[in-house]
């Protein structure tokens, strides 16, 4: 299964399975995702979450392969079957917790910026990968990405799609922690456990009190999003980005 769930001592683990496509996300996984969101908020004996990825990646984003040209009707479903998945984990009243290991790039990018906090290990990093397939951000990216660092660095980093290493991530305030490969399984699932033997209804209140300081919400920015990605899809530079990512070469983009 591309998506695993675990569940012992209050604490679930889930898991991207896709170790080979470093956990890009299928559209199948990224419904899986949401659905499994959703059981566990409802399941009162899990009272933390450990979000994490199989093998060297965290997740190197959406699956390229997949992705095509779409009409704005056909799009906007396509999108909003996928942001379920965002917005299950956003709004997920349980503390979530991402433990990351290399690549947590596009869409993988947001996962890990939806979740309450962040372990990453020292092969970790953040990449705003969007503009080199020729997208804008997806997943709620700029309106995690502007909580957490402010509007001037948050367009840095999409305009730029440079990697934000794990150490710099952490001194940015994004990134919780800082551990060797070896140990990012046992630090996530230690603090998941203090979290689960915590009063948890008190911070999934204080969860809804973080999420109630911002507008728009984020379902009102992921409307905007789905809108500005659809008709970029259906560009020149689109095809160009991914025909340049399968055949590994640097895309010559046109502006249009």
């Amino acid at each position: 299964m591309s998506i695993q769930v675990t569940k012992e001592n209050g604490i679930a683990t889930v898991l991207l399975n896709r170790p080979d496509k470093l956990n890009a996300l299928s559209a199948e996984m990224y419904h899986e995702l949401a659905d499994q969101f959703e059981a566990l908020g409802k399941d009162d004996a899990v009272r933390a979450v450990v979000l994490t990825g199989a093998g060297r990646a965290f997740c190197a984003g959406g699956d390229v392969g997949s992705m095509g040209n779409y009409d704005v009707v056909a799009g906007r479903k396509r999108s909003r079957g996928h942001h379920r998945a965002i917005v299950n984990l956003h709004h997920l009243e349980k503390p979530v917790i991402a433990a990351i290991r290399g690549p947590a790039a596009g869409v993988g990018a947001s996962l890990t910026l939806a979740c309450d906090l962040i372990i990453a290990s020292e092969t970790a990093y953040l990449l705003m990968a969007f503009k080199n397939v020729g997208i804008p951000p997806d997943g709620g990216a700029v309106y995690f990405l502007t909580q957490y660092l402010g509007i001037a660095r948050a367009k840095e980093l999409v305009y730029t799609a440079r990697r934000l290493s794990a150490r710099e991530a952490h001194e940015l305030g994004i990134v919780m922690k800082v551990v060797p490969d070896g140990e990012l399984e046992a630090e996530a699932h230690a603090l998941a456990q203090e979290l689960a033997g915590s009063a948890t209804y008190a911070l999934v209140l204080a969860k809804k009190m973080f999420q109630a300081m911002y507008t728009p919400t984020l379902e009102q920015l992921l409307e905007m999003e789905i809108l500005a990605v659809c008709g970029a899809r259906l560009t020149h530079d689109h095809q160009e980005g991914i025909a340049a990512f399968k055949e590994k070469r640097k895309p010559r983009f046109q502006g249009r």
